[in-house]
């Protein structure tokens, strides 16, 4: 299997392309999509559309991966939030693929072991699980992340062993 993961934001829109399984996963692309803050937020927004759909051409991925949607205390971060994953969401349904939210708790759970995990942690596991010889950008880190709790979540019995962690 071919994931592409997202972790959407207007201005900073990580990414991961990730292939095979929970048992041996294959790191094949991942960066941030990085919009100008000169831009307004509707270009902006369209930007990472384009973007993405052109990863999806690229890659040619079987299903996205994208974070949910997660509390915030602002309204403008959270519309902003919404926006991103909307522009996000909108790109794979474009090139009709399905599309599996998972929240940030059960990702860094996935990557972690631990749900209340901080950036750092995410991407330094994130690292050390790929064998990765730098630590990626937390952005993309959080995306890789996304992507393998996504093959988690496909592997029956890892999924069954995320959930009881979960309760």
């Amino acid at each position: 299997m071919r994931v592409l993961a997202i972790d959407p934001a207007i201005r900073n829109t990580g990414y991961a392309v990730l292939e095979g399984d929970s048992r041996q996963p294959r790191l094949l692309a991942y960066d941030v999509i990085s919009i100008p803050d000169r831009l307004p937020q509707s270009a902006a927004l369209a930007a990472v559309r384009t973007h993405l759909g052109h990863l999806i051409e690229q890659f040619s991925p079987d299903e996205v991966a994208v974070e949910g949607i997660i509390y915030v205390q602002s309204h403008k971060t959270a519309i902003s939030m919404g926006a991103a994953r909307a522009a996000a969401l909108i790109a794979a349904a474009d090139r009709g693929l399905s599309v599996y939210e998972y929240a940030p708790k059960r990702v860094k759970q996935a990557v972690v072991g631990k749900g209340t995990a901080d950036k750092q942690q995410v991407a330094f596991m994130v690292r050390a699980l790929l064998g990765l010889s730098e630590t990626p950008p937390h952005d993309a880190a959080d995306a890789i992340a996304i992507a393998l709790a996504h093959l988690q979540s496909s592997d029956p019995l890892k999924a069954k062993l995320l959930e009881r962690r979960l309760v």
